[in-house]
């Protein structure tokens, strides 16, 4: 049982999560919350000042943790097609297990995000900047052409939404998708590469 003196920020959005699984969006409240971590919802209020303020934070953390592993992949050095490769494979892997293995968590945040344009607003332009930095390195090395960067990251990301939007989550388990990932990457890498 947790007490109010050793309540976390991270032991909160943890139950939030299991309680949006449980009760969805909707029907979920902070005294929800509070109960399964055995706490006076007032505890929760003096990590959260709001349940907006809360569900921000949980779609914030579901965000990040779903793309941790792409800011590793950005800074890394290499060859840029090969890695901006892996960063889009990386986004549609993590996306999918997201969406295949835990698809009541993943229908709440779609509702969450919904709600919180500005939080997600936020978190493609970090995306759309990881592959900027990666487009850039392109160019350095000679492996892309000279372009407007940020043009050419924003329709990287736009051509590949296929694969990240979770618009598309239904067809994310269908047998072509993965080749279809990979027609889609062939042709935007032969419109980055130097003629």
């Amino acid at each position: 049982m947790t007490t109010d003196s050793t309540l976390t920020p991270e032991q909160i959005l943890t139950a939030a999560e299991d309680v949006l699984r449980r009760y969805g969006p909707a029907k979920a409240t902070v005294v929800d919350i509070a109960r399964a971590l055995g706490v006076s919802h007032g505890s929760v209020y003096r990590h959260f000042p709001s349940k907006a303020a809360l569900r921000e934070a949980v779609t914030q953390r579901w965000l990040d943790q779903a793309h941790e592993a792409l800011a590793a992949i950005t800074v890394e050095r290499g060859p840029a097609p090969e890695r901006l490769h892996r960063w889009l494979a990386t986004l549609f892997a993590a996306k999918r297990r997201k969406a295949l293995e835990d698809p009541e968590l993943f229908a709440t945040y779609l509702t969450l995000v919904g709600e919180l344009s500005s939080t997600v607003d936020a978190h493609l332009e970090t995306l759309t900047g990881q592959i900027a930095v990666i487009i850039q390195d392109g160019i350095h090395q000679g492996e892309f052409r000279p372009t407007h960067v940020g043009t050419a990251a924003r329709a990287v990301f736009q051509a590949t939404a296929h694969f990240h939007d979770p618009v598309h989550s239904a067809e994310w388990s269908g047998p072509r998708a993965d080749q279809d990932f990979e027609a889609v990457w062939s042709l935007l890498l032969h419109g980055l590469r130097t003629a």
